[in-house]
């Protein structure tokens, strides 16, 4: 009879440490189960930019007079006719266009018919054209036909100043705040975005488009990647023991 002898490498087996397993193995569900979930945003952000796409090259609508749902008609371009009131500009800070710093001209517009006002983004000057005198021609008398997309004001960011409305110095859209400093009824939170190119060239009209974030993907990829590179010590830890126990 031929016997034969084990060797440490024949008798290694994969022997989980307890510790180390009920860490991992809980980890590894979360950290997966989290890129899966950036992974369904990312099919949702997808589908809700082609929806607001649609909705900003779609044929104008006329702007309802008072919007129930803003989320559903966000991007939506709609059009309105009233007349500009230029005795109520508000300053947008921190705004460019092709790299040059400016500001956007925000206009109350008040509605052609009744009552009713409406924000207006009319687009950029440079900061040397904040005066409207220096662009007179842009400063556009009686009724006008505005077309434009209809923009939620959600507000400031982290990082964004605080507006000073006392100095007429913005840095967010806030409705609110802008009708009282006309003196006016409270506004509905959303303004327009207008395409209209004015008179003289100033303000330049917007061209928008849907600038939503869509980061979904970097996010999936790594929490996808944390649990590999989890996995993987896991198994590097057990395989370092063994050899230390062989």
């Amino acid at each position: 009879m031929v016997s034969t002898l084990s060797t440490p490498e024949t008798d290694m087996r994969f022997q989980p440490k307890l510790w180390p397993t009920l860490f991992t193995i809980p980890a590894l569900i979360t950290l997966i189960g989290l890129g899966s979930w950036q992974l369904d945003r990312l099919y949702w952000k997808d589908a809700l930019i082609e929806r607001l796409q649609q909705r900003s090259t779609a044929e104008a609508i006329n702007l309802p007079r008072w919007i129930e749902n803003l989320e559903a008609l966000e991007f939506r371009r709609v059009s309105i006719t009233g007349e500009f009131l230029h005795e109520h500009e508000f300053y947008l800070f921190n705004r460019s266009l092709k790299g040059k710093p400016g500001l956007n001209v925000i206009t109350l517009l008040k509605w052609a018919e009744g009552d009713g006002h409406v924000l207006v983004n009319r687009g950029w000057v440079p900061f040397e054209n904040r005066d409207p005198k220096t662009r007179a021609k842009g400063q556009i008398k009686g009724d006008v036909i505005i077309e434009g997309i209809v923009r939620v004001a959600r507000g400031p960011g982290i990082f964004t100043p605080e507006n000073e409305p006392h100095n007429n110095t913005w840095f967010f859209v806030d409705p609110s705040s802008m009708s009282a400093s006309a003196k006016l009824p409270p506004l509905q939170g959303y303004y327009l975005l207008a395409a209209n190119q004015s008179p003289g060239g100033l303000p330049v009209g917007h061209q928008w488009r849907v600038d939503l974030p869509n980061d979904h993907l970097q996010y999936a990829i790594t929490w996808f990647a944390l649990a590999f590179g989890l996995l993987v010590v896991y198994i590097l830890f057990h395989r370092q023991q063994m050899r230390e126990s062989s």
